[in-house]
């Protein structure tokens, strides 16, 4: 039986941040011109997965955020935030 190794630094181990400011040096790799078509390829995929496990760390934050409403009585309470679809 093999096994794939895991990847050291894998998206889901990364702070938002970091893959963030990951994907920017990943960005300016590809702009650079200093890679070849298969380092090319795996700054891309690495890309892809880092912008999947962003959207997905966003995604969480955004189910937990809630908004402050002040009552018609002026009274304050929290509502659960419903992004507005674009």
């Amino acid at each position: 039986m093999t096994t794939t190794p895991q990847k050291k630094n894998a998206p889901q181990d990364l702070p938002f941040e970091k893959a963030v400011t990951r994907l920017e040096e990943i960005a300016a790799n590809m702009d650079s011109g200093r890679l070849g078509l298969d380092e090319m390829i795996r700054a891309f995929e690495e890309g892809q997965n880092l912008v999947k496990h962003c959207y997905s760390k966003l995604n969480d934050v955004e189910k937990k955020i809630e908004l402050l409403v002040k009552n018609e009585d002026g009274t304050t309470s929290t509502t659960p935030f419903i992004p507005v679809p674009e």
